[in-house]
């Protein structure tokens, strides 16, 4: 019997029939994932699963199937940052998940929340790249977990990211004020672009430290669009350094997609990962008042800047 692991339905499956959920996720057949429900193999945190059950958004699927044994050792449980009895904030380590994702099983941030606080209803409030490092929220409830939600929805945070670019802005302080939108004219479908059709975003931008070749800005965007920071300081002229598909050719990252060696584009990158930090959060807390969470500067900030 293979180990227990959980999986928690994002905005993309909620609303999935469970055996669809399951047979493409794990590239099953849907006979197969059926069975493994009556089984009781796959088991709802919420309540009793049927092969037919639509699915909801949080809802945790909790999984004993052979086969389906970790592929990593388990990583350490990310440090605290703030923990208090409706909320806890974690310091996430570029390149682990949130949550497990894939067909085979990977330790994410959720999942490592909850061997780390056995017995509690633990749901992410918001989601970082994988690449990103920094604060992450918790909620320890449902009730926490729907206030924090919506706080983020409504825009009613103060969220500010350290980003390592190249170049030196010629800018102390700017707002960036450029639409954004798909890149059609990309062959890397999720990039997006400053478009004057796209959708409105704004971001305050603040040059923190001059390194010559690189500088440390520190980011707060007013809007939430995907890769909305990496875009607009790409529209700057100072992308991200490390980032695999901004201030980039489209080759590099098709080669890694396509799991090719990078060759001669590695050198390019400048970094291992993309030096984007979320360095500080406020956020309404559940109970009243606002609760504010800092993370210090990562290492490899720290040794890329010296």
């Amino acid at each position: 019997m293979g180990q227990t692991r959980a999986v928690t339905v994002d905005e993309r499956s909620a609303g999935m029939r469970a055996d669809v959920f399951l047979s493409l996720r794990f590239d099953w057949s849907r006979t197969r994932a059926a069975q493994a429900v009556r089984e009781g193999l796959v088991i709802s945190s919420t309540r009793t699963l049927k092969p037919s059950s639509i699915l909801a958004l949080d809802e945790v699927l909790t999984m004993e199937v052979p086969g389906f044994e970790a592929t990593q050792a388990q990583p350490s449980c990310p440090p605290v940052l703030h923990e208090d009895p409706r909320c806890l904030a974690f310091d996430k380590p570029a390149g682990l998940l949130m949550h497990p994702v894939g067909r085979q099983f990977t330790w994410g941030l959720i999942n490592l929340a909850r061997e780390a606080f056995p017995g509690e209803d633990l749901h992410l409030a918001h989601r970082l790249d994988r690449e990103t490092s920094g604060v992450c929220v918790v909620a320890r409830d449902a009730e926490a977990n729907r206030h924090l939600k919506a706080a983020f929805k409504a825009r009613e945070t103060e969220k500010t990211y350290l980003a390592i670019v190249r170049g030196e802005p010629s800018f102390d302080e700017t707002l960036v004020d450029a639409h954004i939108g798909d890149d059609e004219a990309s062959p890397i479908r999720l990039k997006r672009c400053v478009h004057p059709d796209g959708q409105s975003a704004r971001t305050r931008v603040r040059v923190v430290r001059r390194c010559g070749a690189i500088s440390l800005l520190a980011c707060v965007p007013e809007t939430g669009r995907t890769h909305q920071i990496r875009v607009h300081l790409d529209h700057l002229g100072h992308p991200v350094l490390g980032d695999k598909v901004y201030g980039q050719p489209p080759e590099v990252f098709l080669r890694l997609y396509a799991g090719e060696p990078l060759g001669e584009l590695a050198a390019g990158l400048g970094h291992a990962r993309h030096c984007l930090h979320a360095a500080a959060l406020r956020i309404p807390h559940p109970d009243g008042g606002m609760l504010a969470v800092e993370s210090p500067l990562p290492v490899d900030f720290e040794e890329m800047l010296r």
